[in-house]
């Protein structure tokens, strides 16, 4: 089912994914020791993030490269390491799942 769930939401068949599939990548990629949707950890907020990034039509394609890449200097002194064990198409569907994170 994540499989069908991420390749769908890559492919643009899902505008958005299922919060249940993308919590679960979330936990699973272990994104959530840093980062939770409603607070501040040692990463930002994911709705703050989603505020950010709203009505940027590249939104996605930008957390995606993050998410895989890391970043710094955009949320404070602290960087966001890579995350090389999470696939192009997790990284999209993660993206996708934190914008929708109002």
């Amino acid at each position: 089912m994540k499989l069908f769930v991420a390749a769908a939401v890559a492919a643009g068949l899902l505008s958005t994914a299922p919060a249940f599939a993308s919590a679960e990548l979330a936990k699973a990629k272990n994104c959530l020791a840093c980062h939770a949707v409603d607070k501040k950890l040692v990463g930002p907020a994911y709705k703050d993030v989603a505020k950010k990034y709203a009505g940027q039509g590249d939104a996605v394609a930008k957390l995606a490269d993050k998410i895989q890449k890391g970043g710094s200097g955009v949320w404070g002194p602290v960087p966001m390491p890579a995350n090389p064990q999470v696939s192009a198409d997790e990284a999209k569907l993660l993206a996708t799942w934190v914008l929708s994170q109002k």
